[in-house]
């Protein structure tokens, strides 16, 4: 039985959907980066962050995007884990773990009624109205978020547990503390499905609500796309989305 998701999602620019490690993507919706190649989706469940690859036809393809990538600075992350905490708020999610990223997010989400697509969605919202709410995200037409996410199923318990170390030491791999966020909460084994009480904003799924005055979300058919992980490892079954 699933009792628990590691989820990831990156930042507009991170990793591109034809990416020649792999990518989640299924398509390129940026005629800038089809000249660079198809997708490059894959479903594999470790990392392909090391894969041997053109790193030189890499950058060329990121210099076309129509925005420059996106990297949190302390601050921005700061209002980035404020919007999560009120997406929790809102909807009683069992957070187990999570690290925010200059140019990611890793998360243990306990198991919920809601899709971890539509929950990703929530978050990503209210985090990118927390952060033109601070006055840290001054461009409303530029996307804060890549599209998709990716989520790997975590069972049993003691997988779990490998899982939320693995996610609280991550941010060492970048020479950063770890991190404590409030509405991270222990994890439970048997705790049944959360089952949140209220409907996430709408246009959550895009990580920016509709009728939101505040950025982007997420990016559109020129943006990028969906990462694979950087530093993904095995903690389930996968499922991308």
């Amino acid at each position: 039985m699933v009792i628990a998701y590691h989820v990831i999602f990156s930042t507009y620019g991170f990793w591109l959907p034809n990416d020649p490690r792999g990518s989640w993507s299924d398509f390129v919706g940026a005629w800038e980066l089809v000249r660079f190649g198809k997708a490059t989706k894959v479903s594999t469940t470790r990392s392909v962050a090391a894969a041997p690859h053109d790193r030189r036809l890499r950058k060329q393809a990121k210099e076309t995007l129509q925005y420059q990538p996106v990297a949190f600075s302390g601050r921005q992350a700061l209002a980035v884990g404020q919007g999560f905490a009120q997406a929790v708020r809102e909807s009683g999610y069992r957070v187990h773990a999570c690290s925010i990223l200059p140019e990611h997010v890793h998360m243990i989400i306990g198991r919920s009624l809601r899709s971890v697509g539509r929950i990703v969605g929530h978050f990503k919202g209210r985090a990118t109205q927390h952060l033109a709410a601070a006055g840290l995200w001054l461009d409303a037409g530029r996307p804060v978020w890549g599209n998709k996410s990716w989520k790997v199923f975590v069972y049993p318990p003691e997988r779990a547990q490998q899982a939320i170390a693995y996610v609280e030491a991550n941010p060492e791999k970048e020479g950063k503390p770890r991190q404590r966020w409030s509405f991270v909460r222990p994890f439970e084994p048997m705790a049944p499905p959360a089952s949140p009480e209220r409907s996430p904003p709408r246009g959550g799924g895009s990580g920016c609500p509709q009728g939101s005055s505040g950025p982007r979300g997420t990016a559109n058919a020129r943006g990028a796309g969906g990462c694979p992980g950087p530093c993904r490892r095995p903690t389930g079954q996968n499922s991308g989305g």
